[in-house]
């Protein structure tokens, strides 16, 4: 009796330690840090602190988020680089580089400069007064300097060789600047679209200049079909527009062989560097979304869920005049530009396992 409790015991230590050592395994972070770059999508609250309109610090923005508490997020809840942060394994949220609550920890393991109403256009940051992406890329040198400060040479090392790069940009150049403000009247579909991959591929070098080896680029949605695209363009029927989306095919079919020159151009400037350029296509799948809703678990799409889902967003969609539907989790759309926490999340399960799944690997 008293040797077999001693087997039954040892069986337990074993397999609690077993238990332990996956438990250690699934905590440990597949990457060092997420530093992000970019628009709304990707803003969890940048644009707070700065002299502009385009906000999202009040309510109903946050209103599934916690505590309902509106961070700064265009979004009910949590946006796709607070879900990329998570799966990594580094931490659930990926804070704002701008916050006055910034942590040593959120510093090193990292942040988003992202700035709502940014573009790749250079015109477009100054239309909206926003933060532009040659700005974003100042941010991040200040940012090394406060990463050397507190975790040394070696931790700038470990981000700028394994650590995600991820930028996101592009619809508020082809939805605002293109088609609202006319502000391009010389350049055609082509060539806006030439123009956007010109501006983005440089941004994707400065990084891989400074030291970055994963990047990745989240291509640009099927603007034409967001709700305020489809009040504004798409006539009495709201359909999509086709030319928004004519521009984002376009820059999409640029920027992926952009990347896949650079990331050539890269491995032969930097021998011995696994230099990784990744273009995240989400055009077709957002589209397939949007065109089959119930299909994903929602009913509503052309419509957000903010007021009357036409136009609100930013400071049109605020507690005062716009009433939020019920339940949310049956829109695609929280507001009439952004979709709810729950489509982030659909979306990000596909981009991870396609996209960053592959960043991951050496």
């Amino acid at each position: 009796m008293a040797a077999g409790t001693a087997f039954l015991l040892l069986q337990l230590v074993v397999l609690s330690a077993g238990k332990a050592a996956k438990t250690t395994a699934r905590q440990q972070p597949s990457s060092p840090a997420l530093i992000v770059f970019g628009d709304s999508i990707v803003d969890p609250g940048n644009n707070n602190g700065i002299n502009t309109i385009i906000k999202a610090n009040f309510p109903p923005y946050g209103h599934d988020f916690h505590n309902h508490r509106p961070t700064g997020r265009f979004c009910n809840g949590r946006i796709p680089t607070d879900f990329i942060a998570s799966r990594l394994g580094l931490k659930e949220l990926l804070p704002p580089y701008l916050s006055p609550e910034l942590s040593t920890e959120d510093l090193l393991t990292g942040v988003s400069f992202a700035s709502g109403g940014t573009g790749f256009d250079p015109l477009t940051a100054r239309l909206a007064s926003v933060i532009s992406m040659a700005d974003q890329l100042v941010m991040f040198e200040q940012y090394k300097e406060r990463v050397r400060g507190a975790g040394g040479e070696a931790r700038v090392a470990e981000m700028m060789s394994r650590g995600i790069f991820a930028i996101c940009a592009g619809s508020d150049d082809v939805a605002n600047t293109y088609f609202t403000m006319r502000a391009r009247p010389g350049y055609d579909h082509a060539s806006y679209a030439a123009l956007l991959v010109h501006h983005a591929a440089a941004f994707v070098d400065e990084l891989v200049k400074a030291g970055a080896r994963k990047v990745a680029m989240i291509g640009m949605p099927p603007i034409g079909c967001v709700p305020s695209q489809r009040t504004m363009s798409g006539g009495m029927e709201r359909r999509c527009s086709e030319g928004h989306n004519e521009i984002a095919v376009a820059y999409n079919a640029g920027m992926k062989r952009r990347m896949e020159e650079m990331e050539m151009q890269a491995r032969k400037t930097h021998p011995g560097t696994k230099t990784k350029l990744v273009f995240m296509d989400i055009y077709s799948f957002l589209m397939d979304m949007m065109m089959r809703p119930r299909a994903y678990g929602f009913t509503e799409s052309t419509m957000g869920c903010c007021g009357t889902g036409l136009l609100e967003v930013s400071v049109l969609c605020n507690a005062v005049t716009s009433s939020v539907c019920h339940p949310v989790s049956d829109y695609l759309f929280w507001d009439s530009y952004h979709p709810t926490e729950k489509a982030y999340s659909i979306l990000t399960d596909f981009v991870y396992d396609k996209y960053v799944r592959k960043l991951l690997l050496d």
